[in-house]
Formats: C-alpha cells, structure tokens, sequence
C-alpha cells in the first residue's frame, strides 16, 4: 500500500537548459511550449523583460530567465523556445513566457527525491527554488516559479493596464 501512495504523490516536471544548467518547474504550471518567434521591446520594461508577444489575441510578457536568475542573457539558438507558464501572483493567475535554451524531457519525482536546496553552490536565490533533484548521476534545480515571477506582477500590470495622468482639479 505504500508503494501506491509513493506512485500517486509523484509529479511531473518540464526539464529544460539554461546557460548549460538543468533546471525544472511542476508540468501543471506549463500551458505549452512555442517556438521563439517575434518578441516586441517595451521601453522601462527591466533588462530581464526580452518584450511581448502576441499569443492568440493575449499580450503576453517574456521573460529571459537566465538574466533574472543571475546568468548572461541567453544566446538565441535552433533550439531556444518559449515556456509559456502561469503562476499565481497576488491572488490571481499570470501567464508569462519565459525563454529557455531548450527543452529537454518530462520527468517525474516523488516528494522524496526532492532535496532541499543547498545553501551554497547553486548561484540562485534560495526562495527561487522548490528544492534540488537527482537525474542520473548530474542535479537538476526545481524552481518555484511563482517566486521566480513574483515580481513581474508590476510588468504584467503596465502592460495590461495604459497609465492614466492626473490633472489638477
């Protein structure tokens, strides 16, 4: 009986690179995954927002997760593609669309192969992370991307909303 509720807590995980690392977020909060195609510049967006893109009538934020992990933005390669996510900021669903080097495999982990992260050695802010998994003999960082784009709530809302000017009364 043990063994089933070992096999029923397991998750799902999208792999996929960054700047040559293995990095991981929970498969629930994937939507798809898209070609990197045309990403339009918004000016005073910060140096980690690559633009907007228009997906199926939604204007939707890319984020080069590398830069807002602390890596060198990331080369645009063949490979290089679009994780679209949603994560919960505020109370509410966001959907963002963060740049990855490529997408490598879905995996699974049981609540137990998660490790929490190291205190050192990972270059990544510790609250970025859900923890840290085996996959053969290498490491993979689990991120929790609602702490990842935590902070893109104030992007997505002045993208979303035009800033209104107030004129004396």
């Amino acid at each position: 009986m043990q063994t089933d509720d070992k096999a029923a807590s397991r998750r799902q995980y999208l792999t996929f690179l960054l700047a040559s690392e293995e990095y991981a977020v929970d498969v629930l909060s994937v939507k798809e995954i898209i070609e990197y195609g045309d990403v339009t510049t918004v000016p005073g967006t910060p140096v980690h927002v690559r633009g907007v893109i228009n997906l199926r009538g939604s204007v939707v934020p890319v984020v080069d997760l590398a830069v807002k992990l602390g890596r060198a933005e990331s080369p645009l390669s063949r490979r290089s593609c679009i994780v679209i996510v949603e994560t919960s900021l505020r109370g509410e669903r966001v959907v963002t669309g963060v740049v990855a080097d490529a997408v490598n495999q879905v995996i699974e982990f049981s609540p137990d192969d998660i490790e929490p992260p190291p205190a050192f050695g990972t270059g990544v802010r510790l609250h970025y992370l859900d923890g840290i998994a085996k996959t053969g003999s290498s490491f993979v960082l689990v991120l929790n991307m609602d702490s990842v784009l935590s902070d893109e709530a104030h992007t997505v809302a002045a993208l979303e909303t035009p800033s209104e000017v107030e004129t004396p009364a």
